[in-house]
């Protein structure tokens, strides 16, 4: 065999071999190779939409912490309002209170008062009547009678 036959058939055998790859083992490769292209194609796809998500979510998350923050500022606020009201309101009756109590304290001072001036008045009147019987059973003499006096204003005092 010449080499220019050698050649001839060598080609002939790998066209048939290229005719079989092409129509029996090229196909399922291409197959194959188009499937996990595919596949890669929808996990980046399913990624970036996941990822788009999260973001969507992320943002919602952060509204409502925000949301949440407000309400939550506006419900201290509010309660602090309510608070300095009761406060308020309690130092108002706390006032009223001392100062019908002081009102109260007052007037039995006041009366406790006269009715110390009623008492002493009435021993005053006591003293009086006792030093003047003192002074008519006895003699007239100046100094009994200065002796009598200052024993009265001792009493008195």
């Amino acid at each position: 065999m010449s080499i220019t036959g050698t050649l001839i058939i060598q080609c002939i055998v790998f066209a048939i071999l290229v005719a079989f790859t092409m129509k029996f083992v090229w196909p399922p490769i291409a197959a194959a190779l188009d499937e996990r292209a595919r596949k890669i194609a929808e996990g980046l796809a399913a990624a970036d939409k996941a990822k788009s998500e999260l973001a969507a979510a992320d943002k919602r998350v952060e509204e409502e912490l925000a949301k949440s923050r407000n309400d939550t500022a506006a419900l201290l606020a509010d309660a602090e309002r309510r608070a300095q009201a009761i406060v308020e309101e309690a130092k108002g009756r706390a006032t009223e209170e001392a100062n019908k109590i002081v009102a109260a304290a007052r007037a039995e001072a006041e009366q406790q008062t006269v009715k110390a001036r009623e008492a002493l008045r009435e021993q005053v009147a006591v003293l009086a009547v006792k030093g003047a019987e003192q002074i008519l059973r006895r003699e007239v003499n100046a100094t009994v009678h200065a002796d009598l006096l200052n024993r009265l204003q001792g009493e008195l005092v």
